[in-house]
């Protein structure tokens, strides 16, 4: 049995708090829980037309939930309490601890708590749909369902938010994770998924707790074919700091979180309209849908407008295959251009048969199929003309057993009663065809490899830098090409006489040598040369000459994934173009190949109209190896090496900025 079992499907519940518990009373009504309700009050007889009881002591038996509203003084005392007489668990709902400044506090609570499950606190609760159990103080969106997806939010406003949705998703669960002082999100994920009649899981998450135990928990998931589907905040400065002041949880930045979700198969979406939209794909057809889409409309507009809107989102429509193209054009004759997207005219309208064979016959050759179509409003029309499209729609599903999907190109043109008559069918209808897309899309992400599992993370420390000479000698000790080099204290020091010209000059010492005009390239010799203001030392090397390419290279430590490879074309193009790709490690050399893949930039680098291809799997075993250093190694906090210089045949850091410990 998990632990949260008896908190998250309570046989008795208790509530503390006059007003609050009022409310948590009359939700249990009207959702038909079937076990007692207890309202505890001091000095009430009855609290909602039940019974008050003076005193925890005084139940009938130890509560196997609780909603505790009151102050958060007296919630450590109640706690405690409660944790003593062998309660299941506890909501806690008042605010003013560790994201109000008042850390100390929420220690006592943590320690009140002892073995007890408590969520929260700064909570608002949690809404069990499967058997009418709310500990939820106030209005809700949702109905009694049989199966249905979990809500998990470390905002409870934005889960009040999405549980008033009308997109007709099912919802079996809403649970709030507040501070998460004591359960956290995998454990609370966890315990929902472990319900049968959880199909899929959605989360808002300001801060991952423990990565490798989410990891584990979304691993889990597809397992047991649920898909798992995020919005991540703290992807800015601005929003890094309230999630800090909100829920005192500790987000990590955009990209390595993106990362850390794409690699452990968790979709990742930016709305909470966009986040509804994937879990009715994956309650309906369970993670990973197919790649190969078409789409229907009985518009050329349409049809354009859902091929200019899938781009940006990496969805493309493959051509329509020459079989298929014969059975369209059997039906469809010769006006109509057969092609995906497919405007298929209104000669069909309203010719169920027909309109049936059209949409099977395209559905036949994909994986998912959508169909663009905004029943007209029933207020003011008759939509009844549309009936045999809907129909067809479901046909088409039943008889090719691939997706259909209905989308109105805008929610407000397909009604939530239309959705759940749909679903009934088994076919899932989108609403908003740029939200259906990022959907579609979002439910295509594959899983994550099996056992993989973030390095544990360190607290950030203090680091120093080493000199350029310096961390050129540890690139090298782990098997990285550096050019050869000499250095010395004083510009008339350096030595090249065992060097081959042309020469690389540099001054030790600064962070950002180019800012500081501490490089000077394509030197045939050192005569002449003024010295560097700020310099400690002096660096003179051979130039590498030949290259294909530039690459940016960075490893970095994390205080939630643990140690992340972030890798772009070098010099400042990377950061102009914002054209990056991260990781988080650890990551095998076709992992990083392919993530190097998705740069915009890619072409350039693999052979774009005639140019030499650039060696990239020699980057790709230096990132791995210098991964596999720092991983080994504690003491390193940052490696980048800004550029590495990339020939047809093997790749050279040209420059390096470490920091140790």
């Amino acid at each position: 049995m998990n632990s949260l079992d008896r908190l998250l499907r309570p046989k008795s519940i208790a509530v503390l708090g006059a007003g609050w518990a009022l409310n948590v009373i009359e939700q249990c009504a009207k959702m038909g829980f079937k076990g007692p309700v207890w309202p505890v009050h001091p000095t009430k007889a009855e609290i909602g037309g039940l019974k008050a009881y003076p005193s925890l002591s005084d139940l009938p038996e130890p509560p196997d939930a609780t909603f505790i509203g009151v102050n958060r003084f007296a919630t450590i005392d109640v706690v405690g309490e409660l944790a003593a007489m062998g309660a299941g668990g506890a909501i806690c709902f008042a605010s003013g601890w560790t994201e109000a400044g008042e850390p100390e506090l929420q220690q006592k609570l943590i320690a009140a708590a002892g073995d007890m499950p408590i969520l929260g606190p700064n909570c608002y609760g949690v809404i069990n749909y499967l058997d009418g159990a709310l500990l939820w103080p106030d209005q809700h969106g949702g109905v009694p369902v049989e199966k249905g997806v979990a809500l998990v939010s470390q905002s409870s406003n934005i889960v009040i938010n999405m549980g008033m949705q009308q997109r007709g998703l099912p919802v079996a669960y809403v649970a709030c994770l507040g501070n998460a002082a004591v359960v956290g999100l995998a454990d609370l994920a966890g315990a929902l998924l472990d319900d049968p009649r959880v199909t899929a899981l959605g989360l808002y998450i300001e801060g991952i707790d423990d990565a490798p135990a989410f990891a584990a928990l979304a691993e889990k998931a597809r397992a047991a074919g649920k898909g798992v589907v995020a919005i991540k905040s703290g992807k800015t400065e601005l929003s890094r700091s309230a999630a800090a002041s909100h829920t005192a949880s500790l987000a990590g930045g955009g990209a390595a979180s993106s990362a850390f979700l794409r690699q452990i198969g968790v979709a990742e979406v930016n709305t909470p309209s966009e986040l509804i939209e994937t879990l009715k794909i994956f309650h309906m057809h369970g993670p990973e849908i197919g790649t190969r889409i078409c789409s229907l409309s009985c518009s050329g507009g349409e049809a354009g407008l859902v091929a200019d809107l899938a781009a940006p989102y990496g969805i493309d429509f493959p051509p329509v295959p020459a079989p298929t193209h014969d059975r369209l054009f059997a039906v469809l004759g010769e006006i109509p251009t057969i092609s995906n997207p497919l405007d298929y005219h209104t000669f069909i309208w309203g010719d169920g048969p027909k309109t049936t064979e059209v949409f099977s016959a395209m559905l036949e050759a994909y994986d998912a199929g959508l169909y663009i179509i905004d029943s007209p409003r029933p207020d003011r029309c008759d939509p009844s003309g549309y009936q045999p499209a809907f129909d067809a729609i479901v046909a088409a599903q039943k008889a090719t057993g691939k997706i259909s999907f209905p989308v109105a190109s805008m929610a407000e043109n397909f009604g939530e009663g239309r959705v759940e008559a749909m679903m009934d069918e088994g076919v899932c209808a989108l609403l908003g065809l740029e939200t259906a897309l990022a959907a579609i899309k979002a439910a295509q992400t594959p899983a994550g490899t099996p056992g993989w599992r973030p390095a544990p993370a360190l607290p950030p420390r203090e680091a120093h830098m080493l000199s350029e000479a310096e961390g050129k000698a540890l690139l090298a000790e782990a098997g990285v090409p550096v050019p050869r080099a000499v250095t010395a204290k004083t510009l008339a020091g350096l030595d090249v006489a065992g060097l081959t010209p042309p020469y690389a000059l540099k001054g030790l010492g600064f962070a950002h040598k180019t800012e500081a005009g501490a490089v000077r390239l394509g030197l045939s010799s050192l005569e002449g040369q003024a010295e560097m203001p700020g310099a400690t030392g002096y660096l003179a090397e051979e130039m590498v000459t030949g290259a294909v390419g530039e690459i940016l290279l960075g490893l970095r430590r994390d205080p939630v994934y643990g140690v992340t490879l972030t890798l772009g074309m070098g010099g400042v193009t990377a950061e102009v173009l914002a054209d990056t790709v991260t990781l988080v490690l650890p990551a095998t050399e076709a992992q990083v190949l392919d993530a190097m893949r998705s740069l915009r930039l890619w072409p350039l680098l693999d052979g774009y109209r005639g140019r030499a291809k650039a060696d990239m799997a020699a980057v790709a075993r230096i990132a791995v190896a210098l991964g596999q250093r720092m991983l080994a190694d504690d003491s390193l906090e940052e490696i980048e090496i800004n550029p590495i210089l990339v020939k047809a045949q093997g790749a050279v850091a040209v420059d390096a900025l470490i920091r140790k410990v």
